[in-house]
């Protein structure tokens, strides 16, 4: 089967090749695979779970199925940049629907969606565990507490 698709590049293929045999016939290779596909590509698009599905000899259902039901899997592109808003009773309380606006507003992307760029991804969790610096934005490994709207544009600015 061949894999085509504007997000795989022809360097991906024999990486993705190598993993897909490296597991084949192996109970309980469908995660590791996915794991590790989207490792290289970035998400899982459907041309992929195709291409995972011919190369373990699985039914798409199942492949398919695997990558909807985990939440580590996306079948949607992410950004180089993950946002996640916290949505815990104390950021809500502190304002953090003010913030998400104000993200939506200046890079065109609701909670779940990734801007036309690849730049960012937003996400809204339930607890960040920081609770003591309300209203809190996690953008990749760093904490940013007691964001404001007005902050929004200056904290996000320099990651490229």
């Amino acid at each position: 089967m061949q894999l085509i698709h504007p997000d795989i590049s022809s360097e991906m293929i024999p990486k993705l090749d190598e993993i897909i045999a490296a597991h084949y016939k192996m109970d309980g290779a469908v995660i590791p695979v996915l794991r590790l596909s989207q490792d290289i590509v970035g998400y899982l698009p459907m041309a992929l779970i195709d291409y995972i599905s011919y190369g373990l000899n699985l039914p798409r259902s199942e492949v398919l199925g695997v990558a909807t039901f985990y939440s580590l899997f996306s079948l949607i592109p992410k950004g180089r940049h993950t946002i996640k808003a916290c949505l815990g009773t104390a950021c809500y309380v502190k304002g953090i629907r003010e913030v998400t606006s104000r993200i939506s507003n200046e890079y065109g992307i609701k909670e779940g969606e990734t801007t036309k760029d690849r730049r960012f991804s937003l996400e809204a969790v339930r607890c960040l565990g920081a609770c003591g610096l309300a209203p809190v934005l996690v953008v990749d490994q760093d904490t940013y507490g007691g964001v404001t709207p007005s902050q929004v544009k200056s904290l996000l600015e320099h990651y490229e």
